[in-house]
């Protein structure tokens, strides 16, 4: 009888559930499926230039030659620097031929990181962090006097997620701390 009743509540409990609109949130200015456009399609030729093929010989010599794809990282890294800061589909295609693997494998590894950009990016990435320890320490108001001073919106042509400031790939606390009033002296 009991398992019965407890049943029954878990049941209720899920209807209740079901009727409340869910959404999700999302720490990434990306879409998590792709759209065919002129200047990011499978059908564009894509290859590593020859210095970075020897860049990819030297990634692929780290590993055994039957866990290639285990480099799938560090050659879309190199991919998205060579493409100026984002990844098109037909980079992502390149590295799969390369590590021998499914391009959806590929796929799953640039859109689960967020350091991987899928669509094109401006020429600076300023980062704030978005995480709990943050916002408590003030990070809403640093990235609103960024975004005041640079005149962009949020999630528009700069994303979100610190009082540590990711300029230009490189960790920035200026006087030891980021607080909005020290914004100033980095504009100068």
């Amino acid at each position: 009888m009991f398992a019965r009743l407890a049943a029954q509540r878990l049941l209720e409990i899920r209807q209740a559930f079901r009727q409340i609109p869910q959404t999700s949130r999302s720490f990434s200015t990306a879409l998590n499926y792709h759209i065919d456009s002129p200047d990011n399609n499978p059908d564009l030729p894509w290859k590593f230039t020859d210095a970075n093929t020897e860049k990819v010989k030297e990634i692929l010599s780290h590993y055994p030659s039957n866990y290639k794809q285990s480099a799938v990282i560090p050659l879309l890294d190199l991919a998205q620097q060579q493409h100026g800061g984002w990844l098109p589909v037909s980079a992502m295609n390149a590295v799969a031929k390369i590590i021998e693997v499914a391009p959806i494998r590929v796929y799953e590894v640039a859109t689960f990181y967020s350091m991987f950009n899928r669509t094109k990016v401006g020429k600076y990435h300023l980062l704030v962090c978005g995480t709990t320890p943050c916002m408590i320490r003030g990070s809403r108001e640093i990235e609103d006097a960024l975004l005041k001073h640079l005149g962009v919106r949020r999630n528009g042509q700069s994303c979100t997620y610190s009082p540590i400031f990711l300029l230009i790939w490189h960790f920035t606390k200026p006087h030891g701390r980021l607080w909005k009033w020290n914004l100033n002296c980095m504009w100068k």
